[in-house]
């Protein structure tokens, strides 16, 4: 019988220690398999407008149990992430308080036009801090009093909002006796926190804002009536670069339900019609 050159050399107890060693190594390589191969966190990276700053962090918290997926979300300005969108940003998903922003993004191929979603109508309210003095139940008009020296808006160009407190003003005719004392916000909650913190006397906010607890509990409001400016219609929609599609399309789907839009209506929206 021929001997190999290995047993000629080790003798039968270097080859049992071999073959022991041998093993050992098999079994390590088992054990290290299951981690090399299993699945990535489920993550999901959301722009928002900062309109939903109030209302959207319960649904996230919903959905992060039910899909077990970690959902990081970036309140901001609709048109600001438009155009980061448009230049490559990596978010998954765009949630925008103004539904032509979402619609042009699939028109140019940013975003999947089967996707887009038209989720809610937002509404607009007039706040102030308590102790103001200012009785914003007059509604606008309370606006031209001297007491009133600053008003915060949003950015018309960039923010729905904005555009909406633009039209409400020009068709109450207020819109030139008050524009000297304009303070723009780059985004809805930027706006409410110059009222807020006294930078502004007077604000034309998000609604949904309004209503939310920490607004709720420093200041009084009045709607203005949705027949003063055009409707603020918001819009969902997947980015076409997004490499996480399949968990976006599970968070619309869970944005969709019913509980969801008894909750966006708790928030002074108008969720679409059944």
């Amino acid at each position: 019988m021929a001997v190999s050159i290995a047993e000629r050399i080790l003798g039968a107890p270097g080859r049992r220690l071999v073959a022991a060693t041998l093993a050992f190594v098999s079994a390590l390589a088992l054990l290290a398999e299951p981690a090399s191969t299993q699945t990535a966190p489920r993550r999901l990276a959301i722009a928002a407008a900062s309109d939903l700053q109030a209302a959207l962090p319960e649904v996230v918290r919903g959905f992060e149990r039910s899909a077990s997926a970690t959902v990081e979300v970036s309140f901001g300005s609709s048109g600001n992430f438009f155009a980061q969108i448009q230049n490559g940003a990596p978010f998954d998903l765009f949630l925008s308080a103004d539904l032509d922003y979402p619609t042009r993004l699939a028109a140019a191929g940013v975003a999947d036009g089967s996707s887009l979603y038209r989720y809610a109508t937002g509404r607009i309210a007039l706040w102030t801090r308590r102790g103001s003095g200012i009785d914003v139940s007059k509604g606008l008009a309370v606006l031209t009093e001297p007491r009133v020296r600053r008003i915060a808006i949003a950015n018309p160009e960039y923010a729905p909002y904005g555009r909406a407190a633009v039209a409400a003003l020009r068709q109450a005719k207020l819109y030139d006796t008050l524009r000297s004392k304009f303070v723009l916000g780059e985004n809805i909650s930027q706006t409410a926190q110059l009222v807020d913190s006294g930078n502004a006397d007077a604000g034309i906010l998000a609604l949904s804002l309004v209503l939310g607890p920490a607004l709720q509990a420093s200041g009084t409001y009045a709607e203005i009536p949705a027949s003063a400016h055009p409707p603020i219609e918001q819009g969902a929609i997947i980015v076409s670069a997004s490499r996480n599609k399949a968990l976006a399309r599970e968070f619309l789907a869970y944005f969709r339900r019913p509980e969801t839009n008894t909750l966006l209506h708790r928030f002074g929206f108008t969720p679409p019609a059944r």
